[in-house]
């Protein structure tokens, strides 16, 4: 067998169980859009819950940017030292976080990846460490707790009984403790009860570590997530910029002692050149702009709410969605596939989400609401799906 055959196998198999990912090319548009194998459709795919990325002001920040420090910046920021703008947008990261102070980093992958790696390092800690994550936390926080050759054990999703007893479990072990969540789960549109998790952290004495991926953006009173308000139990908040935010890269809130370690050993901060220019112009111009866009935020998600209440009245599963993430739970690959093709025939482009991403037996749609789509883009979505409820909803695995 030749070498690459194994490769070829593997993408074969994937295909035959529906799970094959395939590239397409695709230009997003304003007003919601996207352009995609010669059409425009209705996005309701992407994760730009406020619009930001077709937003001039950052269109031209990002240009203005470009245009006064260049393409790049050539290094790590160690290297060579930083671009002035990075500790401006750090400082004011910080304050919209309620933390002392922050980091900006490049894609919320990355940072996950090497943050968790670098902060559950039992060399580092000087004992054994164990690292309690949310069942359903984002693939890079689990391959973070993996590289970091800590005990990783799963409490099942938001249930704070299940984190408890594994809490108790390892503190009598003596282990140095890690919590992994996202705040705003990114494929069920849930939220983690940050209140209740953050008390167990204090009383364990653990290092809490919240993905605020989606929720940057959309909730908080200034828009930068849910941990905003529990700033004193949340050690450390990941947030992206690619995503609400309309542009590109990372951030970590924290205390100024985990964010000079976190300098020392991080290594996708300290092997990694910085994010450019145009991608700072776009996050300064984005972090002026979304403290000031609480009525888009209520808007965004009252329609979410609405649209979750016609759904589950036309016999959808859209589980404990209470964000502007709502899936669509089909249960198989093939019908998932299917009835997404059968939307994007319909104009509407709607992500089919399968397993390994999913459990097993919940491949789902995932509806993702954007400020800038029209209600009656919004009410199209609703009648077209109650078209297709009797076929599609709750279909076998």
């Amino acid at each position: 067998m030749a070498k690459t055959e194994i490769y070829r196998a593997y993408c074969e198999a994937r295909a035959a169980q529906n799970r094959l990912r395939q590239l397409q090319g695709a230009t997003l548009a304003p007003g919601g859009r996207i352009w995609r194998g010669g059409r425009e459709l209705v996005n309701f795919a992407s994760n730009d819950y406020l619009g930001l990325s077709q937003h001039p002001a950052l269109i031209e920040a990002a240009c203005s940017f470009a245009r006064k420090y260049g393409a790049g910046v050539a290094a790590s920021r160690l290297v060579t030292g930083e671009n002035p703008a990075f500790a401006a947008l750090e400082a004011r990261l910080a304050a919209a976080k309620n933390q002392p102070s922050a980091l900006v980093l490049a894609a919320g992958y990355q940072t996950n990846l090497t943050a968790v790696a670098a902060l559950a390092d039992k060399e580092v800690a000087g004992r054994p460490v164990s690292i309690l994550a949310d069942r359903l936390a984002h693939h890079s926080l689990l391959q973070g707790a993996l590289l970091s050759g800590a005990r990783l054990m799963r409490f099942q999703h938001n249930d704070c009984d299940h984190l408890e007893s594994l809490l108790r479990a390892r503190s009598a072990k003596g282990d140095y403790l890690v919590i992994l969540t996202e705040s705003v789960f990114g494929m069920d549109g849930d939220l983690a009860d940050l209140g209740r998790i953050g008390a167990l952290a204090r009383e364990f004495d653990a290092l809490l570590y919240v993905d605020e991926a989606h929720a940057t953006g959309v909730f908080g009173a200034g828009g930068f997530g849910l941990c905003e308000d529990f700033a004193d139990v949340v050690d450390v908040a990941m947030g992206t910029f690619g995503k609400a935010l309309g542009g590109f890269g990372s951030y970590l809130a924290c205390a100024a002692d985990i964010r000079e370690f976190l300098i020392q050993r991080c290594g996708g901060l300290v092997y990694s050149t910085g994010l450019p220019p145009a991608a700072l112009g776009a996050i300064d111009a984005a972090l002026t702009l979304v403290p000031n866009m609480a009525r888009e935020r209520e808007d965004l998600l009252a329609r979410a709410q609405s649209l979750r209440e016609a759904l589950t009245a036309q016999g959808w599963n859209c589980g404990a969605s209470a964000s502007q993430i709502i899936p669509v739970i089909v249960g198989g690959e093939a019908e998932t596939l299917a009835f997404g093709a059968e939307l994007e025939r319909r104009g509407m482009l709607v992500g089919a989400i399968r397993p390994p991403t999913v459990p097993q037996g919940s491949s789902r749609l995932r509806i993702s609401l954007s400020a800038a789509h029209r209600p009656e883009d919004i009410d199209a979505l609703a009648a077209t799906l109650a078209k297709f409820a009797p076929r599609y909803a709750g279909a076998e695995a």
